[in-house]
């Protein structure tokens, strides 16, 4: 349900048709919808002719008057929660529900998008909504007292916190680049020397330093291009795998694909690393000793020591160190929040949403209640079923609600913005089984707890410790006629039970929440003025009896065999949806895992090139020290000794730069501290001890 004129602030065109006039969005007006492209696509075959056609939603007949772009996609953080795109566009304006437009504070969850007049700042923008909150709440101070409006960037509600999340990943691809450059650049700059001779004599016959330095950056820039080219072509297969797992969470992830800036972008990096990492070699030559060179007919270099060498392998060691190490911090993350008591037992269950026909709506509120309980019937009686419960309000993990309350007995405040809050879950008795949340004293709710028998409310541990410290709970009478305005006043709920907290907003995000406390309603105690709301649809848990839980097609097909009017769908594993609440995590450790292993394999390439070339150069002087009298013993000492200070040093910085690169991730991580003691040693170790094999090869063929 969208304001006319809600296209035209965003700048977005109907693909055919038209959006929405003023005159269509008022109650009374003639009943319009606009669909997407997806839906027009999928539902009426791509007809030309669907503007102007009819379509019943809700039991009310509509003209579609426009078809939305499918470019167009607004995931708003705190309204849309949903699994899927918008598919059907209605006027606000129209909708015909009383306590919308009479009711302040109903809690409605309505957002509202907004364009800055030209020359207006947002803190220009915050400063005159400021001023608006503080007139509302002189004028309605029951409800608007402590309220205030926060106007917050459209691009910033979409993109949400994956800014820092892209920005480690893009550091770990420039770690993993700079890696991969060292390594291209020890190598250039060994082959340069080992071609000290053929230099010499190029210089001999009349070629210019300036002539043989430009020679060695062509190479070292058709490398790169080379590689960049084949680097393209495994991107353009790869990202299609990494698209595949990246979660809904990610925004505009469809967007993801290789285009012209990639390749714009690829063409810079490869230039600008051929001509960087090519300079080294190239500098090197440029010192040459002519006469040396001539004179030791290619031996001279046999013992030169090239500093530029260790120089290489202990920056890749530690930015290998810094890679492991974000790899190692978020596998603990996850570890921990896999290790988390969420309060319920998401394994083999599935939840979906039902809406019964529009007719519902308009029935006596115990044709409703008779309705729901068929529902109910209907699925508990399949054989492969254990137990289902219908709910409203607030889903775990997945939708909320919340009620302001207070305490029969105690001093009332003055306004209901003082109250406490809970999150509100309307459920059946079989709910607790359903999900297996556990009861920690007292009764649940039970099919004794109807219409007809006095009020009573489950509580939350964290309700009861806080609410009542030292106290037993039970018994005790919750006040929930907390809204001023609400002229029908019902029977305040008697506590009958305490269950254990059930972790509402996602494994990493329940503890930061400041919203904690829960209520448990009977859905049989729903009061007769709510079931018209209520007739609109229910979520469905289902608990499977053995391995697997039934199909939604199989559940869905039982819905349809009571009522063929109904419409069932957002089916969802619950074990998905817990899955989901940590998905952008597991997503950056998956790619910094990644990263990590590449950076750690090519690190040890780099150090068994170095000692590979080294031992080579220096065979003759191994072969003397040898005919002397050194033991093999002596040899592989003496390389592994200094290999191991390479990877020491390397270590050694790259541990210093990690304790501080890491405390960019910190808010990424959950139970572990960005300097985590075990993560930093247990890297250190086992990079040494590769680092070591990798050292081992070359100490071993020294020593024959």
């Amino acid at each position: 349900m969208i304001s006319a004129g809600f296209f035209e602030i965003l700048g977005v065109n109907p693909a055919m048709g038209r959006t929405f006039r003023k005159e269509e969005d008022h109650l009374g007006a003639n009943p319009t919808a606009m669909i997407s492209e997806g839906l027009w696509k999928r539902k009426f075959g791509s007809a030309p002719d669907i503007i102007g056609k009819r379509l019943t939603l809700d039991g009310v007949g509509r003209t579609v008057i426009g078809v939305v772009p499918s470019s167009f996609r607004l995931r708003i953080q705190n309204f849309q929660r949903g699994k899927q795109l918008n598919d059907i566009y209605l006027p606000i304006g129209e909708y015909n529900e009383p306590q919308f437009y009479s009711k302040r504070g109903a809690g409605w969850g309505m957002d509202a998008i907004g364009r800055l007049k030209p020359g207006v700042t947002l803190e220009q923008a915050r400063a005159d909504m400021d001023r608006v909150s503080r007139e509302l709440a002189a004028a309605y101070p029951d409800v608007d007292s402590h309220e205030k409006a926060n106007l917050i960037p459209l691009k910033d509600e979409m993109v949400g916190d994956i800014r820092p999340v892209l920005m480690i990943l893009l550091g770990a691809v420039v770690f993993v680049l700079l890696i991969c450059c060292v390594n291209v650049a020890n190598l250039l700059l060994a082959r340069s020397m080992s071609r000290q001779r053929e230099f010499a004599v190029r210089v001999a016959l009349g070629a210019g330093q300036a002539r043989i330095i430009r020679q060695l950056l062509t190479e070292s820039i058709l490398l790169a291009f080379i590689g960049g080219g084949l680097g393209l072509l495994l991107a353009d297969f790869g990202t299609a795998a990494v698209i595949a797992a990246v979660p809904r969470t990610i925004p505009r992830a469809e967007d993801i694909g290789v285009d012209f800036r990639v390749l714009l972008f690829t063409l810079c990096v490869s230039l600008l690393a051929g001509i960087v990492f090519g300079l080294a070699p190239a500098w090197n030559t440029s010192r040459l000793n002519i006469g040396g060179a001539l004179k030791e007919s290619g031996r001279s270099v046999a013992g030169t020591r090239n500093r530029a060498h260790g120089l290489f392998v202990v920056g890749e060691m530690a930015m290998a160190l810094v890679l492991l190490v974000g790899a190692g911090l978020m596998i603990r993350t996850l570890f921990v929040l896999w290790a988390l008591d969420i309060g319920f037992n998401p394994h083999n269950v599935i939840t979906f949403e039902a809406s019964p026909p529009s007719s519902l709506r308009q029935q006596p509120p115990d044709a409703v209640r008779a309705f729901f309980r068929q529902m109910h019937d209907s699925l508990a009686s399949m054989p492969e079923v254990d137990a289902v419960s219908l709910g409203w309000g607030a889903h775990p993990m997945g939708s909320d609600d919340e009620e302001y309350f207070w305490f029969v007995g105690r001093p009332k405040p003055a306004r209901r913005t003082e109250m406490p809050m809970a999150i509100n879950y309307i459920v059946e008795p079989d709910y607790l089984k359903a999900l297996q949340v556990a009861l920690k004293r007292g009764r649940f709710l039970d099919d004794g707890d109807n219409e007809h028998s006095p009020k009573v409310v489950v509580i939350d541990e964290t309700l009861a410790e806080k609410y009542f410290p030292g106290q037993d709970p039970i018994g005790q009478y919750l006040d929930v006629n907390t809204d001023p305005s609400e002229r029908d006043k019902v029977p305040n709920p008697q506590i009958v039970g305490v269950v254990g907290h059930v972790n509402q907003w996602g494994l990493d995000s329940d503890a930061a929440n400041p919203l904690h406390a829960q209520m448990y309603f009977p859905s049989g105690q729903i009061p007769d003025k709510y079931m018209s709301n209520i007739a609109q649809g229910a979520g469905v848990y289902v608990r499977g009896k053995r391995a697997s839980v039934p199909s939604f097609e199989t559940l869905r097909h039982r819905l349809l065999g009571l009522n063929g009017e109904m419409v069932v769908f957002d089916a969802e594993q619950m074990d998905e949806t817990v899955s989901q609440s940590i998905a952008s995590k597991r997503f950056t450790m998956m790619l910094l895992a990644v990263f990590a292993g590449l950076a750690l394999l090519l690190a040890s390439i780099g150090i068994y090139g170095v000692l590979s070339y080294l031992v080579g150069q220096r065979t003759q002087e191994i072969g003397v020290r040898m005919a002397l009298g050194a033991e093999r013993f002596h040899v592989l000492r003496m390389i592994l000794t200094y290999g191991a200070r390479m990877t020491l040093l390397g270590i050694g910085i790259g541990v210093v730069a990690a304790l501080g690169l890491t405390q960019l991730m910190s808010k990424m991580l959950f139970g572990v501290k960005a300097t985590d003691p075990p993560t930093f040693i247990m890297v250190a170790l086992t990079l040494s001890a590769i680092a070591l094999l990798a050292c081992y090869i070359p100490a071993r063929r020294a020593m024959k």
